[in-house]
């Protein structure tokens, strides 16, 4: 039941991502961590966390992420949590999966997410290569081996450290999400979401080669996705997903400024998928409306799938 999202994608339909997780904590009043954000929330608020869950689930979404984006001992240790590393990361899977068996009506697979960041996205605090590696391991082995359905890298901005957690990932032998965030430069060039020297094709190019299983375009400016499909559709014959941010982050909370209302992501989103996009949901800034949203416009968006030029 679990590889739904693998059937859909086989019989070239559309698959639901949930949307955010970490920010839509933060909208339910769970106060985010300096040091690793989200990472500790399923030990201090498991309650919101399942129920976030469920109500992505209810909303439509086939896939559901777990709550480990800030998880990974490179970022709990530096928080006070580094002797709960595995205990954090087998709880955000148990929630995910009493959220399934709680709300979801056929398969729901459970993506578990691991991202790149060092500790208060401090660029400066990174662990040592060697370290890094071993923690990006431990991770997706600690992930694996609780039950999710498949490793969803994100937030993936350049080519160093993420073709470690790549490495890690792979290792698994479950699917591997690759999560690429980019955004438009003043002069016009899609670049890193947060490396605006560094061209997202130069990441596609060190990263596409190792082998993942779908490639996201995630935790990106909506005006940068059009030409960002195009430069992964250049790249990649594989799946390709679009979920985008809306607002802006100031550290350690996340800005609800200007967010793109459900009924307008749905109107980005048809030319996402006539584009060739079929992974839909959303990143950091989205709530349930907007998976909800999407869901009610699969008509239109099967439809759109036709205009593919």
């Amino acid at each position: 039941m679990e590889r739904y999202w693998q059937q859909l994608l086989d019989s070239n339909q559309i698959v639901l991502i949930d949307g955010a997780t970490g920010t839509e904590l933060q909208r339910r009043g769970v106060p985010m961590d300096k040091v690793a954000w989200s990472g500790a929330a399923v030990l201090t608020h498991p309650d919101i966390v399942r129920e976030t869950h469920e109500d992505y689930i209810r909303a439509g979404a086939n896939v559901i992420t777990t709550n480990t984006f800030g998880s990974t001992r490179q970022m709990l240790g530096p928080a006070g949590y580094g002797d709960q590393v595995e205990v954090v990361h087998r709880a955000a899977v148990s929630l995910a999966r009493q959220a399934c068996d709680n709300a979801a009506e056929k398969g729901v697979a459970v993506a578990g997410s691991i991202s790149t960041e060092p500790p208060a996205f401090d660029r400066g605090a990174f662990l040592s290569p060697d370290e890094e590696l071993l923690a990006y391991q431990e991770a997706a082995g600690l992930l694996a081996d609780a039950g999710v359905d498949l490793i969803a890298l994100e937030m993936i901005n350049e080519t160093v450290h993420a073709a470690r957690a790549m490495q890690a990932a792979l290792e698994t032998n479950l699917p591997v999400w690759l999560g690429v965030g980019c955004k438009k430069s003043g002069d016009g060039r899609i670049v890193s979401f947060d490396h605006l020297d560094l061209e997202l094709a130069t990441v596609l190019d060190a990263l596409i080669p190792m082998g993942p299983t779908v490639v996201n375009i995630m935790h990106s400016e909506i005006a940068a996705i059009p030409e960002a499909i195009k430069l992964v559709r250049e790249r990649w014959s594989g799946p390709i997903g679009v979920y985008p941010e809306s607002g802006y982050f100031k550290k350690p909370n996340w800005k609800f400024v200007d967010v793109i209302s459900p009924a307008d992501l749905v109107t980005e989103a048809l030319g996402w998928v006539a584009a060739g996009a079929r992974l839909l949901g959303g990143c950091c800034g989205t709530n349930p409306d907007h998976i909800k949203a999407l869901q009610a416009a699969m008509p239109e968006l099967r439809a759109a799938m036709g205009a593919r030029g």
